[in-house]
């Protein structure tokens, strides 16, 4: 749905739900959870409803995604030196390992 409206900017909530295998009421319930995360934008004229993309909640959340990547990536990257090093040889304090 994002990316149809990314891609559209504003659609009839017929127009977002047309090519999905979704139910009406399923595409509802999706786009109250994305208005409610300040996503979306609906704005009723007459019996139709329009559906505008809202960028700025989007920027907002790729700004903690960059944030949460650089976190972990530093953390993984150590991760994964500790478990490429050798392990150190010299007596086990485990019985036998598995062939």
């Amino acid at each position: 749905m994002l990316q149809r409206l990314a891609d559209a900017r504003s659609l009839t909530v017929s127009e977002l739900a047309a090519p999905l295998p979704l139910a009406m009421p399923t595409v509802l319930k999706h786009l109250s959870v994305l208005e409610r995360a300040a996503l979306v934008c609906r704005h009723k004229t007459g019996r139709i409803v329009t559906v505008t993309l809202q960028p700025a909640a989007l920027s907002e959340a790729m700004a903690w995604l960059q944030r949460t990547e650089t976190f972990w990536t530093g953390r993984l990257d150590r991760l994964a030196v500790v478990v490429a090093s050798p392990r150190p040889s010299g007596p086990s304090t485990s019985e036998e390992e598995p062939p």
